[in-house]
């Protein structure tokens, strides 16, 4: 089967992003890099959503070595008006991150969460989701917390979801570092709603302790 052909089956994939990741994979495996970056701009000029989708997961492999594509990324993917191509943008974050290292990704990481684009902010909070999960952070969890808590009051309700749903992954496994952020917080409407989002995690009650 040639890419041609592999193309149409992907177009008629109705949901879900896997078959979009593993013909990605292949291509990576296939093609020296050269090649697949060409592939992936080609890719992100079709009018179809579920190749940009492939062209993404490219760009998320390529970006380790080219800082051309990264800024691709975080300039031009983050605008795609298609929410699945968000998604993805969000795990191709998280390629970039886990391959250069967490730890080493931090300067980046602050970069986007301040970037005017609401889903490049976005792409970090959902992209590192379950963030205590990764190296480092697994270690450091409260470097975890104080990153997504800048979050608590962005103007994009789709941010601040994001960023409350990442709080509670972590709530789980770290009520107490919650807690302690959360006794931080103020009490605007937005921060009210990102602690909803956290307290649903119903285990959290004992140790909010009615705040």
């Amino acid at each position: 089967m040639n890419i041609e052909e592999e193309l149409q089956i992907i177009a008629a994939v109705p949901n879900g992003f896997k078959p979009m990741e593993n013909f990605a994979n292949r291509l990576a495996e296939t093609y020296p890099e050269e090649q697949l970056e060409k592939t992936a701009s080609d890719f992100y000029q079709s009018e179809t959503y579920q190749i940009r989708m492939v062209a993404v997961f490219l760009f998320g492999k390529l970006a380790v070595k080219n800082k051309t594509i990264f800024a691709f990324m975080k300039n031009i993917v983050s605008k795609d008006t298609n929410w699945r191509v968000q998604e993805i943008l969000a795990m191709a974050f998280d390629t970039y991150c886990k391959a250069i290292g967490y730890e080493k990704a931090l300067p980046t990481i602050k970069e986007w969460l301040h970037s005017s684009c609401p889903n490049t902010r976005r792409a970090v909070s959902e992209g590192l989701r379950i963030w205590t999960n990764r190296p480092y952070f697994k270690n450091h969890p409260e470097i975890a917390v104080q990153l997504l808590a800048s979050l608590r009051c962005d103007e994009s309700d789709y941010v601040r979801k994001s960023c409350g749903n990442a709080l509670r992954d972590i709530s789980k496994k770290y009520p107490e570092v919650i807690v302690a952020e959360l006794e931080d917080w103020g009490d605007s409407k937005e921060e009210r709603q990102v602690q909803k989002l956290i307290l649903k995690n119903g285990k959290l009650g004992d140790w909010v302790g009615g705040k």
